[in-house]
């Protein structure tokens, strides 16, 4: 048995000598493209490394990794609290425009804390953040997207300075998970009433 393995491999290989070069040099090859590499101001304070760190973030699911982020931890909250983990955790090739926790405290304390004991108005600002396919830099400049909640929402700018809605500030984008792309904003999103 083993030698009809031996030898059937050797067959194959003495094969592949016999196709004509010019035909392998035509043949598509299945390359990866450049990896993005996450830009802006805010990126400096990210870990360079561990869990948190952008190469950390690229092993785990989107909310998982997020929950790695000190700055995200209001979001991981809401998240967790909209019951929302499984549901972006298992989404692929999406994209999460995700507020810090400076921009949750820039809300006044009574109308946050109103939505975030309102489960179905939570669960549609925080899917207002979320775009159901991957938006890089590339996508960036005057890009329109729906978002999983229903609604467009507008991004603008060039280099590595980028608005969402026309206020909200990309701090750090491109920041790669295992199913997403995140961009790290200064505000939180307010969907259309």
């Amino acid at each position: 048995m083993t030698t009809d393995r031996l030898r059937g491999a050797a067959l194959a290989a003495a094969g592949a000598l016999l196709v004509p070069l010019p035909l392998l040099a035509a043949a598509p090859t299945a390359q990866a493209g450049p990896a993005a590499e996450p830009f802006g101001p805010g990126c400096a304070a990210l870990p360079t490394s561990g869990e948190g760190s952008p190469a950390g973030m690229a092993d785990d699911p989107v909310a998982t990794a997020a929950s790695h982020q000190p700055e995200l931890s209001t979001l991981v909250s809401a998240v967790q609290k909209a019951g929302l983990v499984e549901t972006l955790n298992n989404a692929d090739g999406i994209t999460l425009f995700a507020p810090t926790n400076d921009a949750f405290a820039k809300i006044p304390k009574a109308q946050l804390d109103a939505v975030l004991n309102d489960q179905e108005q939570l669960k549609k600002l925080l899917t207002y953040h979320v775009v159901g396919t991957e938006v890089t830099a590339d996508r960036l400049p005057d890009g329109s997207f729906k978002t999983l909640e229903g609604a467009e929402l507008a991004t603008s700018g060039s280099g590595d300075s980028f608005k969402v809605n026309g206020s909200a500030a990309v701090l750090c984008g491109d920041v790669p998970t295992s199913n997403a792309v995140v961009h790290i904003i200064d505000q939180v999103l307010q969907p259309p009433s």
